[in-house]
């Protein structure tokens, strides 16, 4: 694929409702949008990196400095072939995984309009629908947040992720658990903990939970694996997987019972599916975190849950749960069963509304 045009747009869009983490509160959110021309296709991707340093180091503005200043010169005019291939040209770069995938997904979107294959058929995956849950921020009081998850039960979604911190932890997570006895149910501290406080979680093995999700320092394998030694319950490793070597990394040290995919966090789909086949052979659970996407990027973690081994409800969500107003024609809705419908058009499948980007745009530039 000749690489003959490349657009940055930088977005801002505004939440539907505030969104609170262990790390900060947010009401609107930042995204880098990679519009690629080649051989009269145009491919799509989303950068997910937001305005604040807090999930990562990596942030919209670095994003665009690196685009800018590193991956593009290194990808314009070239012809490039694959995924596996933009990846070995950029290999020099190191880290900042968030802009490298927003590239690689516009050069997937490009690949399968080219083939004429949704990217559910060139991953090889196997499921028209995929189960997805919904991520519930820290609430502002106990019965905002009894509110908060009886409305997503009444929308239809039947696994719920609650974000937790120290002091908001185990009395949150009881308060849902009595409240819903036979609800879907984990918890997310983002690295809210170190090994001495993460003690506090021992009483969430009482709850039932599907699983506890990187209660420990962002880069960190070795104490997660000392904190699942104490856990009935399966810790789950986020922000710690940002390669398929540290996804070896944390299998070999049995520092986890479930890793979260995000396919950004990872440097691309193509380290997702690569993460995916690992963890499948080691018997491993997989499931798609989610980083308030557009329609953009819902249409690619979509593609990559249909994967078999994707075997626990991603955070996926409806095109309402995070916007007002998305960035495509589409829209996706939560089927009867809690699932969303895999895209099946070529590339991406979704149509850009230009409007709509125009509408949130912050800046624009054309190479």
């Amino acid at each position: 694929m000749k690489i003959e045009q490349i657009t940055l747009h930088h977005l801002r869009m505004p939440l539907v409702a505030h969104f609170e983490t262990s790390f900060g509160r947010i009401f609107e959110r930042d995204c880098i949008l990679i519009e690629i021309q080649s051989e009269g296709l145009t491919g799509w991707g989303e950068c997910v990196a937001d305005r604040d340093p807090g999930y990562c180091y990596e942030t919209s503005g670095t994003a665009w400095h690196i685009l800018m200043d590193f991956v593009i010169p290194q990808t314009l005019g070239q012809d490039i072939a694959d995924a596996v291939d933009f990846q070995q040209r950029v290999a020099n770069i190191r880290g900042h995984q968030l802009a490298k995938a927003g590239v690689e997904m516009a050069l997937w979107d490009l690949l399968g309009q080219r083939q004429g294959q949704s990217l559910c058929q060139l991953f090889g995956g196997i499921k028209t629908q995929v189960p997805v849950g919904v991520s519930v921020g820290l609430q502002d009081s106990p019965e905002i947040l009894l509110q908060t998850v009886e409305k997503y039960l009444t929308d239809g979604y039947r696994r719920v992720k609650l974000k937790i911190k120290p002091g908001r932890d185990f009395g949150d997570t009881a308060l849902v658990r009595r409240a819903f006895p036979q609800l879907q149910l984990q918890v997310d501290a983002n690295s809210a903990y170190t090994l001495e406080t993460a003690r506090a979680l021992l009483p969430l093995d009482e709850l039932g939970l599907l699983l506890i999700e990187q209660p420990l320092f962002e880069d960190d394998i070795w104490d997660h694996a000392s904190l699942q030694k104490l856990l009935k319950t399966p810790v789950c490793l986020d922000e710690s997987i940002v390669s398929p070597r540290h996804a070896r990394y944390a299998l070999e040290m049995q520092a986890c019972r479930v890793i979260n995919i995000k396919p950004a966090r990872c440097g691309g789909l193509a380290q997702g599916i690569e993460i995916h086949e690992m963890c499948q052979q080691a018997g491993i659970p997989v499931w798609c975190g989610g980083m308030l996407e557009t329609n953009i990027g819902r249409a690619s973690n979509l593609a990559l849950a249909s994967l078999p081994n994707f075997s626990l409800p991603g955070d996926i969500s409806a095109s309402a749960r995070y916007y007002h107003e998305d960035l495509t024609e589409e829209t996706f809705t939560l089927n009867a069963d809690s699932t969303i419908t895999v895209p099946d058009r070529p590339g991406l499948g979704v149509t850009v509304v230009r409007s709509q980007v125009e509408k949130f745009a912050l800046a624009r530039v054309t190479f």
